[in-house]
């Protein structure tokens, strides 16, 4: 420790404390280490007879090993109370400090009256090699510590961000597994250029300001210095995610700004991820409203229907000054299927010559654009891993906000931190074809016993006390209802498991319905979809848009319960493997691009094949192997 943190540590104890100090104390942390009276605590008090507690924020303390505490009896009290003068040390190593962590304090309690005699002299947080007789020689250290771990993805992130305004930027990556996809460095040079478009065209440019003018001049331009796509959002978050992604791609591959209409139940929901500037649709400044009402199927603006009223032709010819300024592009499914037009080459040189785009989208349909021979060749130097486009591009975008960010960290801290197996179960239950819960609870119970994803009960009366492995193990249950939870908790409260390990089951919240119109609602739920990811096993609902950001982010593949899904009634397993970490598109292109014939996406290139979750219809890329 620096002299100059010693200096400040001092000053700090004799100040705020009050504290005596015998030799200088080794303190790694002691900003963040404050004595408190219980009784000013807006928390849980701590059981017993203590009046005072440790209160720690421990967040830069993650790769300390144990903590000591040294108690002295005030001096008043020992002769009366024939107390002792050497201090008291309480030792707490690191698998103890997990609840200190979550909680946020700790009690000083002796157990006898006289513990609010005794006051904290030191405080030590201690780092270097573990003693193997700590808890039988067990670690329990987050896999990734702020020496190691990639705080910039392989490239991906920016250095060039306040780390304060968006604490999850450089430290989610601490949670969870190293990716298994390498980063092309054409994707990394890609989002530099992208970064500097965005802050030379973005909002409160001057470039942003003449490309209002000419918006409002009702007519495109050739050589715009600036184009742009705007998204507007409709559905569930993970719907959002999916398309604001597949959106950001389209804006890579034809040199955009994006642009994205939050609405207030979005904001405190994602850092800004560009650095220098905003992502978010300035409402003050750009002349048309509510987007998301305006634009429908039929909208004059929409491509298809200039098409269909011959308002513009197919021509290649056409000029960039016969067109509007404003075209609305629909990638809303409709009837599990996209919009003629959209994905056929010609078409897409018309839409280039547009210089505001509008577009909506209720899922992910960045795998369309592989359907393309214009776009293909830049799409494989940017993703040479198919199957990596929402994982390297998801990361990229979505880092949760602070607000959002304090309740992840604070969970994993909590629950999370000392698993040796980390399970993630997300059930989603769709309205429209209720199915019972018994039937529900005993697919999942099937798919587990087949894949061997939870721990295994012994239904024998014997009592195993001594365990065969030394392992922790905890269960993540996601539902809107709670009833999955309560029921698996109390099958491991009542029974222990075969090898003897331990096992916790959490739920963090079960709200009952959904609420994307609610922004804590949208919070708590990336939240979840954020501690899903990081699960070392990931069990999802099949067609859950959930499910799809959570196992996209973490680049593993799921097992899906595919019997949960309310268009597969044929009888099959449980659940099964996916074969490809990508979101499924739900509603691909018919491709009527050739001689009005309907052409199968699967034929077009190898990669693309059909969903795992939701066959016949869905598009997903995968790898060759």
């Amino acid at each position: 420790m620096t002299k100059h943190h010693l200096n400040v540590s001092e000053r700090h104890w004799r100040r705020n404390l009050g504290l005596r100090i015998r030799n200088k104390p080794t303190i790694w942390c002691l900003p963040t280490v404050r004595i408190v009276p219980q009784t000013k605590l807006h928390r849980p008090t701590c059981l017993g007879a203590t009046t005072h507690v440790v209160e720690l924020k421990p967040h830069e303390c993650l790769d300390k090993r144990a903590l000591t505490i040294d108690l002295l009896p005030h001096h008043d009290d020992r002769r009366r109370l024939h107390l002792p003068f050497e201090p008291t040390r309480v030792r707490i190593h690191r698998e103890f400090l997990v609840d200190l962590f979550g909680f946020g304090c700790i009690c000083l309690t002796r157990g006898r009256r006289d513990s609010d005699l005794f006051q904290v002299l030191k405080i030590r947080l201690e780092k270097g090699k573990r003693d193997d007789t700590d808890l039988g020689g067990k670690t329990s250290y987050l896999k990734h510590t702020d020496k190691h771990h990639d705080r910039l993805l392989g490239g991906l992130l920016s250095p060039d961000m306040d780390e304060q305004y968006c604490l999850s930027r450089y430290k989610s990556s601490m949670f969870r597994k190293p990716s298994p996809f390498s980063v092309s460095p054409y994707l990394v040079e890609k989002l530099r250029k992208y970064e500097e478009l965005h802050k030379k065209c973005g909002p409160n440019s001057k470039f942003f300001k003449q490309a209002i003018d000419q918006l409002n001049s009702g007519q495109s331009v050739d050589n715009a210095e600036c184009k742009y796509i705007i998204w507007t959002q409709i559905n569930g978050l993970g719907n959002r995610m999916l398309s604001l992604v597949s959106t950001f791609l389209y804006a890579l591959l034809t040199n955009r700004v994006l642009l994205a209409e939050l609405t207030p139940e979005m904001k405190d929901v994602f850092c800004e991820p560009f650095p220098g500037s905003s992502w978010q649709l300035p409402f003050d400044e750009f002349p048309i409203k509510l987007l998301l009402l305006k634009y429908r199927e039929d909208s004059p603006e929409s491509y298809t229907v200039m098409l269909k009223n011959k308002n513009i032709t197919d021509s290649s010819n056409i000029t960039h000054e016969s067109l509007p300024s404003l075209v609305f592009f629909n990638a809303v499914a409709f009837n599990w299927r996209m919009e003629n037009h959209l994905f056929c080459e010609k078409d897409q040189k018309i839409l280039q010559k547009f210089n505001w785009m509008v577009v909506k989208s209720d899922g992910y349909y960045a795998a369309a654009f592989f359907l393309l021979p214009m776009y293909r060749n830049e799409l494989r130097r940017l993703f040479p891993i198919k199957e990596s486009v929402f994982h390297h591009l998801g990361r990229y975008l979505f880092q949760p906000a602070n607000p959002v960010w304090n309740i992840i960290e604070r969970f994993y801290q909590t629950h999370l931190i000392n698993s040796d197996e980390k399970v993630g179960l997300q059930i989603r239950l769709f309205r429209e074809e209720p199915i019972p819960f018994e039937d529900v609870y005993n697919h999942i119970m099937a798919c587990s016993e087949k894949e061997n994803l939870l721990p295994k009960l012994d239904h024998s009366n014997h009592d195993n006390s001594t365990p065969i492995v030394d392992k922790r193990t905890s269960i993540l249950v996601l539902s809107l209802s709670s009833e999955f939870y309560e029921r698996i908790k109390a099958m491991y409260y009542e029974k222990s498991t075969v090898s003897g390990e331990m096992v916790a089951v959490y739920q963090p919240t079960h709200e009952r319905e959904q609420d994307s119109q609610a922004k804590f609602h949208n919070q708590k739920a990336l939240a979840e979809m954020i501690l899903l990811s990081y699960c070392d096993k990931i069990i999802t609902t099949a067609t859950s848009t959930f499910g799809y950001v959570a196992h996209g982010l973490s680049g593993s593949k799921p097992w899906v319960l595919r019997t949960l899904n309310r268009l597969m009634k044929e009888p099959g397993p449980a659940c099964v493997r996916s074969m490809s970490v990508e979101p499924c598109l739900h509603s691909p292109p018919i491709l009527e691009c050739k001689a009005n014939v309907s052409i199968d996406p699967t034929e077009v290139e190898p990669y693309l094949r059909q969903c795992d979750d939701a066959p016949p219809m869905g598009l997903k890329l995968y790898d060759l192997v």
